[in-house]
């Protein structure tokens, strides 16, 4: 009889392209198992389509008052008879899982691996693609694949986006509305920096939901799936056949980095690239404590830098 494994990530999207290389760890280290993994309803249809993944469960994540709904849960849960868990989201909120919902002792998180002599708040302080290899290395699991996400099956490979492979940048000047500290506020100036320079590409700019009309002020080419956002393996097809890509610290930028793309990204003082274990040999980033003391030249400058030492220097002399 196959064991059950639930796997515990809720989000955001950038959280869930970190994790995909514990996915395939996991997956490894449990060939026979049946692995569910828990998550919240906007990425359902993604995860659904994980290769390391048998079945899809999901949290609203209700209040925690309302018990009508954590009986609900409660309920569904315990029907799978998951012999272990692996906490990937590390909350407070599955940390009370852990303790009234599943109660299962073979529990895998960031709390449960402690050494006696270690504390949260300083193991916290490490990367997070180091803490997981940490979590997972102490819950068992031979983690070969952990510190470099897995997502290559990601990319819808029949997406049409009429871009020549190699011929764009692709810029993302939006961030989440719960974090605008994020956002860089010289895109329009760093479009005309580019398009000044008569880079031999075009300027292009792929909006979700809710960003259509504030692309428009953008003096870029807008990318949809006819007039609709692209889904998540859209986006990343144009990712993976793009020449550079610029983003603030968003899902995108994860999804572009762990992709392989060349680009940068752009970190306020919130955290730093380092501990979101964003940068690669390609994907490098700039960080300004204040975004507003970054200038559009300064960026243009590094941009321009790793295109040459690419030897992908684009610039019609």
């Amino acid at each position: 009889m196959k064991s059950n494994i639930l796997i515990i990530k809720h989000g955001s999207f950038g959280d869930l392209i970190q994790i995909n290389g514990c996915l395939r760890d996991i997956r490894n280290n449990h060939p026979d198992a049946n692995i569910s993994l828990l998550t919240t309803p906007p990425y359902k249809k993604l995860m659904k389509q994980c290769p390391f993944l048998d079945e899809i469960i999901i949290d609203q994540r209700k209040p925690r008052w309302n018990l009508i709904y954590l009986n609900q849960l409660k309920s569904k849960l315990i029907k799978y008879n998951f012999q272990k868990v692996y906490d990937l989201q590390n909350s407070t909120r599955t940390e009370f899982y852990r303790n009234n919902i599943l109660k299962i002792n073979n529990w895998s998180s960031s709390r449960s691996i402690l050494n006696d002599n270690e504390k949260k708040d300083d193991f916290d302080k490490k990367s997070i693609l180091e803490r997981f290899s940490i979590q997972l290395e102490r819950s068992g699991v031979k983690t070969e694949f952990t510190n470099t996400p897995q997502i290559e099956w990601m990319v819808d490979k029949n997406f049409e986006s009429g871009l020549e492979e190699n011929t764009y940048i692709v810029i993302f000047p939006f961030c989440s509305k719960k974090h605008p500290q994020k956002r860089w506020p010289y895109y329009k100036e760093l479009i005309h920096i580019i398009n000044e320079q008569s880079l031999q590409v075009d300027v292009v700019i792929i909006p979700g939901p809710g960003e259509i009309s504030q692309a428009r002020d953008f003096d870029a080419k807008l990318i949809m799936n006819d007039e609709e956002p692209t889904d998540f393996f859209q986006l990343a097809k144009i990712l993976k056949e793009s020449l550079f890509v610029i983003s603030n610290d968003t899902g995108p930028a994860h999804l572009a980095a762990h992709l392989g793309c060349k680009g940068l990204s752009i970190f306020g003082s919130h955290t730093s690239p380092e501990k979101v274990s964003i940068i690669t040999s390609n994907f490098q980033s700039i960080t300004r404590a204040d975004l507003s003391t970054l200038p559009a030249k300064e960026v243009f400058d590094k941009i321009h830098s790793q295109l040459q030492i690419d030897g992908i220097n684009k610039v019609r002399r």
